[in-house]
């Protein structure tokens, strides 16, 4: 199959969206999107969840022990259909949330869901 440039422009976003759509994930469905932000402090981290859960925002807050210095990521869990403008849209909105707490948006990803329907075989 082609690309479609229109649906899945030629950027990072759209070059996941498109290797989604290649790999037989149904961009039609609602998708739990993961989006993260990441902190240098604890409080930076919990002011910006605040606000999130403010904002009727699905979030979980942690603290990355396994790099150095340790950081802080909320991660906003967004139910949608993974188009690229909605994807790009809430980026734009996270990276001026992050930027306003002290943080760094640090990308999406979600889950893919593809499911082989085996032809039966007679024994």
């Amino acid at each position: 199959m082609t690309r479609n440039y229109e649906l899945f422009p030629d950027d990072d976003n759209g070059d996941v969206l498109w290797q989604m759509h290649e790999d037989g994930d149904d961009l039609t469905e609602l998708h739990d999107i993961e989006y993260s932000i990441a902190f240098s402090s604890q409080e930076q981290a919990e002011r910006c969840a605040l606000y999130l859960l403010h904002e009727e925002q699905k979030i979980t807050l942690f603290a990355d022990e396994e790099v150095e210095p340790a950081e802080w990521i909320v991660t906003i869990f967004v139910n949608m259909e993974p188009e690229y403008a909605d994807v790009v849209d809430l980026e734009e909105w996270f990276t001026k949330i992050a930027e306003k707490f002290g943080g760094e948006y640090d990308g999406w990803g979600c889950m893919t869901y593809v499911y082989d329907v085996e032809d039966e075989e007679d024994d």
